[in-house]
């Protein structure tokens, strides 16, 4: 059980094994949190409701789409006169919780597949609640109404991305600024102790190698840092 004084949550795990013909072909695991929010009972439902609603939905495209495919892929690789080997495919959810307080609670979760290949794939999404205002909170949220917080956000974050290239050439792809001007989504972000991380799923911004690309914006640059206020 981890916890802050107002908010607490359990990691849950749920995993599954599926065979065809007398092989496994496709793993399911699950990693997902369960809050517990004394002072805020509402939240706690809205919040758990959410995230279960993700897990149920995961698990349901895992146990069918995914599932159709590694059977297709395990008959077609034992018709193959090749002798091309089956791999098991695998679908894997897991959440990370980042802020956990009387305030806020924020969280990411990492949806990977693999189907073969050389490597998997991961998709990143994320969520932020305000437990005070009794809401999902945005980006625009940070800033006073009428702020261009898109172009105030993109150019921290395009100048985080020089000073990263500057140090480690070859990080990002040649033309990563077009690309980061291109992809950024101001709602793809979660909140830490300090700063908001805004991300980059797998080869928008860099190659493989780099993973999902993150930059982290100080809460004091913000307008209106979302900062507990006891």
């Amino acid at each position: 059980m981890s916890s802050s004084e107002e908010c607490r949550f359990l990691m849950c795990s749920l995993d599954k094994t599926f065979s065809s013909a007398g092989t496994e072909i496709l793993t399911v695991k699950i990693e997902y949190p369960k809050f517990e929010l004394p002072e805020c009972g509402r939240m706690e439902t809205i919040i758990n409701r959410c995230i279960w609603g993700q897990v149920e939905c995961f698990f349901h495209d895992a146990a069918t789409i995914l599932f159709r495919q590694a059977a297709c892929a395990l008959h077609n690789a034992n018709d193959s006169e090749d002798k091309v080997p089956f791999h098991p495919y695998d679908a894997v959810l897991q959440y990370q919780v980042t802020a956990c307080n009387s305030c806020y609670v924020s969280l990411y979760r990492d949806a990977y597949e693999y189907t073969g290949g050389a490597h998997g794939n991961t998709i990143r999404r994320s969520d932020t609640w305000s437990l005070k205002a009794c809401r999902a909170v945005q980006a625009c949220d940070f800033f006073h109404p009428k702020t261009n917080f898109r172009k105030a956000l993109l150019d921290e974050i395009l100048f985080q991305a020089d000073e990263n290239m500057r140090k480690c050439p070859g990080i990002y792809f040649d033309n990563y600024r077009k690309l980061i001007t291109r992809y950024f989504n101001p709602n793809r972000f979660y909140l830490t102790d300090n700063s908001v991380a805004f991300y980059f799923q797998q080869y928008e911004i860099a190659p493989y190698v780099s993973g999902i690309v993150t930059f982290s914006i100080p809460f004091d640059q913000l307008e209106c840092p979302p900062v507990c206020q006891q």
